[in-house]
Order: structure tokens, then C-alpha cells, then sequence
């Protein structure tokens, strides 16, 4: 099936949608595919598989994540952009312009298929996830029987400052790349395909990725300075993923929808960095909140970034040597009863906050879990109530979305939801 080849008009409407919105948000091995993406000349991760690619896939640099409301009624238009996204997501995942070949051509009179800004770019590692939002469910769609337990609107956490224009929607895009033009690409021209049934909620661009998929990737720092992400999950934890990450998963929660077997729960909390605050904080009260050495990464309790912290260990005077309040200690698999997540957040940069002459600046955090309420939404709460971190932060915006399995050659994004 070929995209619509939209009016002049639409495209216009299109690409404000996502022109504004972007400038609003400013600037393994598993099946065989998630770790399928390469250096070389090629740069490509295959769109099909059991998986959906974007989630254990090596983290690449460059996020466009965008929320989206479908604003049509109807079922069978909703399942038609779809199938139209997972062909024109798997043609641009191999570096090709939407439409194939000819994409970029055409009649004088009529636009081209392709917006045309990754013309002669390299794939750059294109990845493009999909979710489904809880409110999809709200039988619009005669969906309502379908919608997974697990899918609920996250509840109130501690702490949280939530802009209501940054939280929510029935779907979301989550665009990966070595490139951000080759990923604003994506998102852009999926917009475009769906245009008159779907329309931009909010979008959140991320530059420079702050947490480690595979045991190849060295561990990247946020805009904090500190190592992040260092005992994240791997895409070579087959075990793990299955027991934390993928539903139905050896050792998880049974899947209660089978469309969702397979897949898994994404959550995303855009989460401002008080930077101007943290710079003016001596080292030691940095490392005392994280939990561990700035330079190196290694926990207050060691010597290198990848020793296991002690947390029973306390000083001559009998405190704690990690603070009872510090980041790690409260996130850590160990204060949480076993539970973890797969880490994939980005930092961000939206420019000023007029309302104070302060940066506007921080982390997008994006996780994987198979039972959000035991994992995400009670490691929040902890952090939330006790974490010192919590001083420097402000959570502005967040969702949930249920992203489902990955798609054979000749299916769509929507076959598992709407058959």
C-alpha cells in the first residue's frame, strides 16, 4: 500500500505542526535485530523482527519523541495510518525516502512523497518506536476490551510539577538516530502520512543519550556530569529483559492481552535540571546526593564506576558512607525489592525559561517495564519522597504508553491491536 500523497495544503498544515511543536521542544542481541545496528557504511537496524527496534537497539544519540492525538473516529482510518507508518518507517529505516525511489520525484503539480531533508544522508542507525496511550482505549475505537491492565495514567508521584501540554496522548513515535536530521525526518514525514487523523500533542527533542543498551556502549554522562546509567540493563541480558521488560517474559507477569506478548510498557517524564543551582553546589555535596564519584563513576564505597556498592558499609562515626538520601541508594535494585527497568533517556535543551532568565534544560527519562505500578511508578515514589537529588529537579511532563511486539515483513504496527 502506498502513503497518501497529501494536498498542498495538508503538507503546509503537516509540517507547522511539527515545524512549531519541534521548535517548542528545541534542540543482543534479541531475534537478531535489536542489536543488529552496525558502524560501517550502512548504519541501518532493520525495522522488522520479534521486537520492536528503538528499545534495546545500542542507544544512538539524537531522540525526536513525539505524543499524538487521533482525532478521527474511525477505527479503520486509524488502523490504515498504521499500516501506512510501518512501511514508510521500514522504507526509512534503510536510508530511503518515503515512496521508495521515486519519492522524491513526481508530477510538477503535486508534492513529493518525501520531505526530502535526509536526501544523500546515511540511515545513521534510524530507529521508530510506537505506542499506544491509555486513552486509545477509551472505546472510540471498540478498543476498550482491549486495553492491557497494566496500561494505566500514571498516578500522582511526590514532587511533581506537571505541564498538562507536555503529558499524555493516544499514541507516540519515539525517532532514534546517530543523526538528528534523520530523525526529525522520521517523525516529521509520519505526521505528514497522518494528517486528518492524527495530530501533534507535544514533541520533545533530546540530544546526547543518557544511559548504556549494550555492553559495547560506554556510559554516558548527563548534564549533571555524572556517569549515567551504569547499572542499567543490556541488551545482552536476555534473562533480565525477559524477567523485566518484555511481557509474558520467562519469570514476568503473565500477559493478560496476547497482543501484547512480546511487547512492553514505555514510560516518559521530561525532568527539568535546576543546573544554575547545581553548579553553585561543592563537589561533595554532588557526590554525596548521587552517590558516587564524579570523575569516575565508582560508588562512594569503591574504586571504579562498575564495583557494586556497599550500602551496608558506614564511616568511623557511624554513618552511612552512601547517604540514606542519595540517588543510587534509592534507585538501586536492592531498596526496591529486585525491580528494574531498561533505561533509554536522552538530555535536552529547550532554551530559556522567561519566566525566571534560567535554563530550561535536563534529562528526558524513557524506561521499559513489563508492570509499570511495581517498577517505574514505585521506584518514583521512593525517589520522590526521600531522594536529595529531588533539591536540583522538576518533573514537567509525562506518559505511558504500551508499545507492542515487533512486525513481520507484511504487517503492520496495528495488525495484533485491530484483528
Amino acid at each position: 500500500m502506498n502513503p497518501v500523497r497529501p494536498t498542498r495544503r495538508g503538507v503546509l498544515t503537516g509540517a507547522a505542526v511539527v515545524g512549531a511543536a519541534g521548535l517548542g521542544a528545541g534542540a543482543s542481541a534479541l531475534a537478531g535485530r535489536e542489536a543488529a545496528a552496525t558502524p560501517g557504511a550502512t548504519r541501518t537496524v532493520p525495522f522488522h523482527g520479534a521486537r520492536q527496534a528503538g528499545i534495546t537497539t545500542p542507544a544512538q544519540d539524537s531522540l525526536v519523541f513525539a505524543a499524538l492525538d487521533v482525532t478521527t473516529s474511525r477505527a479503520g482510518e486509524l488502523a490504515d495510518v498504521l499500516q501506512r507508518w510501518s512501511e514508510a518507517a521500514a522504507t526509512m529505516a534503510t536510508g530511503a525516502p518515503v515512496g521508495g525511489p521515486g519519492g522524491l520525484g513526481g508530477a510538477a503539480d503535486e508534492p513529493p512523497l518525501d520531505t526530502g531533508e535526509a536526501h544523500e544522508l546515511p540511515p545513521a542507525n534510524l530507529t521508530v518506536t510506537l505506542g499506544y496511550g491509555p486513552s486509545l482505549f477509551d472505546g472510540r475505537f471498540g478498543l476498550a476490551g482491549r486495553r492491557p491492565a497494566a496500561l494505566e495514567e500514571l498516578p500522582a508521584l511526590p514532587g511533581e510539577q506537571l505541564d498538562p501540554t507536555r503529558c499524555g496522548g493516544d499514541l507516540c513515535l519515539q525517532a532514534c538516530a546517530d543523526d538528528p536530521q534523520v530523525a526529525f525526518h522520521a517523525v516529521r514525514n509520519l505526521v505528514r502520512i497522518g494528517r486528518g487523523v492524527v495530530a501533534v500533542r507535544w514533541v520533545q527533542l533530546g540530544f546526547g543519550r543518557t544511559a548504556t543498551t549494550s555492553a559495547g556502549q560506554p556510559t554516558p554522562r548527563n548534564l549533571m556530569g555524572f556517569k549515567d546509567g551504569t547499572a542499567n540493563l543490556r541488551a545482552e541480558d536476555t534473562a533480565g529483559l525477559d524477567r523485566h521488560v518484555w511481557v509474558g517474559g520467562e519469570g514476568a507477569p503473565a500477559a493478560d492481552q496476547e497482543w501484547m506478548r512480546g511487547g512492553t510498557y514505555l514510560v516518559a517524564r521530561r525532568i527539568r535540571m535546576l543546573v544554575e543551582a547545581w553548579d553553585r553546589a561543592p563537589l561533595g555535596e554532588q557526590e554525596r546526593v548521587i552517590g558516587r564519584a564524579k570523575v569516575s563513576g565508582a560508588p562512594l564505597t569503591g574504586t571504579s564506576e562498575f564495583d557494586p556498592p556497599d550500602l551496608a558499609r558506614t564511616s568511623a562515626t557511624g554513618e552511612p558512607v552512601i547517604d540514606v538520601a542519595a540517588h543510587m541508594r534509592l534507585a538501586a535494585p536492592e531498596t526496591n525489592g529486585g525491580a528494574r527497568i531498561l533505561r533509554r533517556g536522552y538530555s535536552y535543551t529547550d532554551g530559556l525559561d522567561l519566566t525566571t532568565g534560567q535554563l530550561d534544560a535536563g534529562l528526558f527519562f524513557i524506561c521499559f517495564g513489563n508492570d509499570p505500578a511495581s517498577q517505574f511508578v514505585a521506584i518514583q515514589r521512593r525517589l520522590g519522597a526521600r531522594d536529595g537529588l529531588t533539591e536540583y529537579l522538576k518533573h514537567t511532563g509525562s506518559a505511558i504508553f504500551a508499545c507492542p511486539p515487533g512486525t513481520a515483513e507484511g504487517e503492520s504496527w496495528g495488525q495484533g491491536l485491530f484483528t
